[in-house]
């Protein structure tokens, strides 16, 4: 039987649109996925990676833009927070419920650019 192939994910750290998100959430470090991408602001990549929390979280993120698809992943993320807030997002409500999915690693390999 042939093994699944990971897909690739890739972290960009000192990423500007991480740094527009952080802003706007009026916050300072903060990780934000586009794709197969996880772009960071104020954290480094070695940090991001030793928070299971927080990378299974964003894996979810990943996760979901490969169900849904670049275009509707941005609607539906963006309609749900002006609806319901950032919190009561469903996307982020999932994503919240991922952090405990150790299974998630399986799927994925992280690759960090340069």
């Amino acid at each position: 039987m042939k093994q699944q192939e990971k897909i690739k994910v890739f972290i960009k750290v000192n990423s500007f649109w991480a740094f527009l998100a952080a802003r706007k959430l009026k916050t300072t470090n903060i990780a934000l996925v586009i794709g197969r991408t996880i772009f960071l602001h104020q954290t480094t990549a070695e940090s991001f990676l030793s928070s299971k929390r927080w990378l299974l979280h964003e894996l979810k993120h990943v996760q979901q833009f490969q169900r849904l698809g670049r275009i509707k992943f941005l609607w539906k993320y963006l309609n749900e927070s002006i609806s319901k807030g950032y919190y009561q997002n469903a996307l982020e409500v999932e994503a919240r419920a991922a952090e405990t999915d150790l299974s998630l690693l399986d799927n994925y390999e992280i690759i960090i650019k340069k």
